[in-house]
């Protein structure tokens, strides 16, 4: 299990540094440096540090139930992670809320405006976690006497701030396009002035490559924080979506397929030497942690967000996501049931399901072991969605668990019995009753939290090998062979058949790579991205249909303008010189 102790003051601990905030606190009062002797230097500079993490990770500073650092928004549903989720998962075919939230819905049939609270919470969630980290960054910088014993340690805290700055500023330039840019050299009291979409770009790549850079080479990280892996794995997403970011004025495949490489070949242990984890399941369940930067095996997730059952708690990350797919039900159909301890957990929700067009990315390869752990039609579920606030009226994701691994080393070890078997010892799994975990002799009742183990990848190398893929099949980038052989990694992983050459090269290659990207990273903050990219989200493309987009059941267009969020009414008010994106 994890080592708390690893991460920077367990993440959530209270620091006396008044951080509650609203969306045009751009610029926080600066930290006074009187605080700061030489004798306290480093603990207090790793406490601050810690928020820059912790803001990614939990709402505010006295748990779930408690404060937020975005006053006036909900806790829960303002969490980084959370507030992502809503825009990029809840808009798309891959994710339906079903409870009638307010602003909510709106977002899951794609009818929002200005106005709706919950693109406010995400914009204001960016903008607070940005506010942070240049706070990190001004005290460090002139704001305090850096001791010659700890210069190291606090240049190392520099790049990681940049990092997960650049992390929410990715964020506002793929979801809302224009921004307010403020950076730690910006005065206090100055308001920040808005930057366009293309400007952003050209921003957030020079200073990615700065930090790619910058930062160390050698592969050590402390878990729970970020390395080069993840760093020059988000350049490589920026690059991936550089026409959509510049309007058609950049493409920079060969740059997404440059940088992917030079992450691939850090990357040859795990299964097979890919740099994979032998199995699909395991990176998302209760020890997934092992797969973590710095968690000591093999180093998947590229940048990812702890989360522990008693230090680090959210209504957010790993929780909602657990929480909101599964519920405690007895089906008719075959009597059969779900239950939420079977899962490792004792919350449930039973508030989010597939729609069927997502369920269809599947049905070709039934056996592919990244939807194994759904309930389907033989567990009582619709894959249609004609009812839509019936939790059952959709096939039931079961992605993220708070279940532990056991030994099973072998992706092959999926037995058509619905059994994993490894070390001559049966371990029950099934979507019936979703038990993987270390020792049949343990209750996995015993396991059931209410607050998950389970850190929440946010890039993984399976990406970095799809993107090296869709680099080629979109740009033409990087070679034929590798294209081909780094998507049949991840596939065989899953399970499932090789592609051939036709799937990269023939008519259909690039609805085959956005496919595929769709089995692999669902649920992982990419879908929405994925689709305006293909020109297949909004009007104006080829156009794709699910259920209820547009608020009707089969399915309606949406107006081209959608494929960017508004700047939210509160922001413009605040600052009428800021322009609204176009249609809102």
């Amino acid at each position: 299990m994890k080592s708390i102790n690893k991460i920077f003051s367990i993440f959530g601990i209270a620091l006396a540094l008044g951080m509650s905030s609203c969306v045009d606190d751009l610029n926080r009062e600066p930290i006074d440096p009187n605080q700061i002797t030489p004798e306290n230097a480093q603990g207090y500079i790793n406490q601050i540090m810690a928020k820059c993490y912790s803001g990614m990770a939990v709402s505010g500073q006295t748990g779930p139930d408690g404060s937020s650092d975005i006053s006036g928004l909900d806790g829960g549903t303002s969490q980084y992670t959370r507030a992502l989720f809503m825009l990029q998962e809840f808009t798309t075919d891959e994710s339906k809320w079903i409870w009638p939230d307010a602003g909510v819905i709106d977002l899951v049939t794609n009818t929002w405006g200005n106005g709706n609270e919950n693109i406010f919470g995400a914009y204001s969630r960016l903008y607070t976690h940005i506010a942070i980290c240049n706070d990190f960054l001004r005290l460090v910088n002139g704001g305090m006497d850096i001791p010659a014993d700890i210069q190291a340690t606090v240049d190392q805290y520099k790049l990681e701030a940049r990092a997960l700055r650049a992390m929410s500023y990715y964020w506002v330039l793929d979801l809302f396009g224009n921004g307010g840019f403020v950076d730690e050299t910006t005065e206090i009291g100055v308001k920040p002035v808005q930057y366009t979409r293309r400007q952003l770009y050209d921003l957030l790549v020079s200073e990615l490559e700065d930090l790619v850079k910058a930062f160390p080479k050698d592969g050590q990280v402390i878990y729970g924080r970020v390395g080069i892996d993840g760093v020059e794995a988000l350049l490589a997403r920026v690059y991936l979506n550089a026409e959509v970011y510049t309007d058609g004025a950049v493409s920079a495949w060969q740059e997404c397929s440059q940088h992917c490489e030079n992450i691939i070949a850090r990357h040859k242990d795990g299964w097979n030497g890919t740099g994979l984890v032998p199995a699909y399941m395991y990176l998302f369940c209760g020890d997934n942690d092992e797969y973590m930067p710095g968690g000591g095996g093999t180093n998947e997730i590229l940048w990812g967000i702890p989360y522990d059952s008693q230090y680090i708690q959210a209504y957010g990350g790993s929780m909602f996501l657990c929480a909101a797919g599964i519920s405690n039900l007895t089906m008719a159909l075959n009597n059969a049931t779900m239950t939420a301890s079977d899962y490792g957990m004792s919350a449930q929700w039973g508030c989010m399901h597939a729609t069927s067009q997502f369920a269809d990315k599947f049905e070709d390869n039934p056996s592919d072991q990244r939807w194994m752990m759904w309930c389907k039609d033989q567990q009582g579920f619709n894959k249609e969605n004609t009812n839509f606030s019936t939790f059952t009226d959709g096939y039931g994701v079961v992605k993220f668990t708070n279940l532990l691994k056991g030994n099973v080393t072998q992706p092959g070890d999926w037995k058509a019995d619905n059994k994993w078997v490894a070390a001559n010892t049966t371990y029950n799994w099934s979507p019936d009753n979703g038990g993987i975990y270390s020792n049949p002799a343990d209750s996995i009742d015993a396991r059931a939290d209410n607050y998950p183990d389970t850190d929440l990848p946010l890039i993984r190398l399976a990406e970095v090998y799809l993107m090296y893929t869709e680099a080629y099949i979109m740009g033409g980038a990087g070679d034929q062979t590798k294209a081909l052989t780094y998507v049949n990694y991840v596939r065989r992983r899953a399970g499932v058949a090789d592609w051939n050459l036709t799937h990269i090269t023939g008519a259909d290659k690039a609805d085959n790579i956005l496919d595929e990207r769709c089995r692999e990273l669902y649920w992982e903050l990419t879908r929405r991205s994925d689709l305006v990219r293909h020109g297949k989200y909004a009007a104006g493309g080829d156009e794709y249909m699910w259920s209820w987009k547009g608020n009707e059941v089969n399915g309606r267009s949406i107006n081209a303008t959608m494929n960017l969020f508004p700047i939210p009414a509160n922001v413009i008010a605040a600052q009428p010189e800021f322009n609204q994106n176009p249609g809102y």
